[in-house]
């Protein structure tokens, strides 16, 4: 087992741990801060971890095009690399959202060596009624059901490291 992956083990100690519902409202997360996000694209998993320990694990969709680096505006791929959650959307279209940091200073330059857009408003989203059992529909976010969406939603706080893997 690489040091990036979790045992089995260290998911059930996650499950133990703590969201307290809330009436008619987002649940409220009372356990240890998520303090890194791990992205595997090509397994379609998300880890929560508080250091090395497990929090939760999601599956999701992602953009129409999934494999390789997002490259320009349009391309329907997820970046891959380590970025940051910069910002979070309770109004968001696609139920509730939390940014990512891409396009970095690297992607913009690699952006402009080709001539074209790097693209940006990356988010991990929930998926509208529209679009729940089709997948990878989006344009390059990452797309989970909107109740997951609220889980995570009340565990990730701005500024969470996250870490997009092909």
């Amino acid at each position: 087992m690489g040091s990036d992956m979790i045992s089995r083990r260290t998911v059930v100690v996650g499950a133990a741990l703590g969201l307290a519902g809330c009436s008619g409202g987002l649940p409220v997360y009372t356990g240890p801060e998520v303090t890194r996000i791990q992205v595997f694209k090509g397994d379609r998993r998300m880890q929560l971890l508080h250091h090395r320990s497990l929090l939760r694990e999601y599956t999701f969709d992602l953009g129409f095009a999934p494999t390789g680096h997002k490259e320009q505006e349009g391309d329907g791929r997820t970046p891959e690399g380590a970025y940051v959650i910069d910002r979070r959307n309770p109004n968001s279209n696609f139920h509730l959202s939390l940014g990512i940091s891409y396009p970095n200073s690297d992607d913009v330059a690699a952006a402009r060596a080709k001539g074209v857009e790097p693209g940006g408003d990356i988010f991990i989203h929930g998926t509208p009624d529209k679009w729940a059992g089709t997948p990878d529909w989006t344009w390059g976010c990452i797309a989970v059901t909107n109740s997951e969406m609220e889980e995570i939603y009340s565990m990730v706080q701005t500024g969470t490291k996250i870490f997009l893997y092909a």
